[in-house]
């Protein structure tokens, strides 16, 4: 398995997304093994709020709209302001789950584990592959991660001879050859740009002339009204106007698509792990209403709809272990 970088624990976990694989059909199919939902009986109500993640906004909806044909009485808030607002909103108690594309900061998890005598706890729940998306007409065959980083950042950390400025720089002739790159990306509070800040352009910085967009959306909308346009998104955002480019994770290795397959090979260097944070007292049972909404998120049910959201559904294993940390028995 190439290229999985993610922090330990999530390494750890990654092991058992590719030996659960074992049978299971390459895809965004479903692991048999994960079980539908079912209602319980007893008192599920309340309101659910999140506050994080603009990549998660769509998958969080579609979540808390299937769970509420289970529990009617169950109400829901979703801001979608950026990984960066979880920790404190779960910090301060005013979110029930805190969607995140990235690790917490080690001094995010000090300032809760401060407040709580605890540390937060972080539970898996989809897979993306933040793709890096040119304009559909593009011809552009693939990119290394070296590459990636002479075109956003201005440190090029990764090793890049020279910075990267238009298209021709890229090898592309006729009408591409002198166009300069437009750059799109998220702002500092999102999670996917503290990604792809840390991985594809080796923590360096993004050059000034990067466009920061409000959210996922707006980025992939930049580069599909700009011919001459490069940003980056989670492949959920996909659209049919503009194309995933494959990535290389070092010059002169094969650029490999932005494809299930090659996200949970491990083979695709941009893959990463969605998570739901919550806080959960170790040894603690955590309410009905949060332990039931982990489960159906976790459950056949729940990963239909990150399937159907264009993200990549976890495995039986995954969703074990995820319920298992915080002391949920899995469907």
């Amino acid at each position: 398995m190439a290229n999985w970088r993610a922090s330990p624990a999530v390494r750890a976990v990654w092991v058992c997304v590719v030996t659960a694989l074992i049978g299971v059909t390459w895809g965004q199919d479903l692991d048999p093994a994960l079980r539908p939902y079912a209602k319980v009986s007893g008192e599920v109500a309340g309101s659910l709020k999140f506050v994080g993640s603009d990549t998660m906004n769509n998958l969080v909806a579609l979540w808390a709209e299937g769970f509420k044909k289970f529990y009617p009485g169950v109400r829901e808030a979703i801001e979608g302001k950026g990984s960066a607002s979880a920790p404190p909103a779960l910090t301060e108690g005013t979110a029930t789950f805190g969607p995140m594309s990235r690790d917490w900061k080690p001094s995010e998890i000090d300032a809760f584990t401060s407040k709580h005598g605890y540390p937060p706890a972080a539970v898996p729940v989809a897979i993306d592959m933040l793709a890096v998306f040119v304009h559909k007409d593009n011809p552009l065959a693939g990119l290394s991660l070296q590459e990636v980083d002479a075109i956003f950042s201005k440190n090029r950390t990764g090793g890049a001879k020279a910075e990267i400025r238009t298209w021709g720089d890229l090898g592309l002739g006729g009408e591409w050859k002198d166009k300069p790159i437009s750059l799109y990306g998220r702002n500092a509070s999102s999670g996917t740009y503290g990604y792809f800040k840390e991985f594809a352009l080796f923590k360096g910085d993004f050059k000034p002339t990067v466009k920061e967009q409000p959210g996922s959306s707006a980025v992939v909308q930049a580069v599909a009204s700009d011919r001459y346009a490069i940003g980056y998104s989670g492949i959920g955002y996909r659209t049919a106007d503009v194309r995933a480019v494959a990535i290389a994770a070092k010059t002169g290795a094969t650029a490999v698509e932005a494809e299930a397959a090659n996200a949970y090979s491990g083979d695709y260097p941009l893959a990463r792990f969605l998570s739901l944070s919550v806080n959960h007292k170790p040894g603690a049972a955590l309410d009905p209403l949060r332990r039931e909404f982990l489960r159906y998120v976790l459950s056949a049910t729940g990963q239909a709809d990150v399937k159907k959201d264009g993200y990549l559904p976890v495995t039986a294993a995954v969703a074990r272990r995820s319920l298992a940390a915080v002391g949920i028995d899995a469907p």
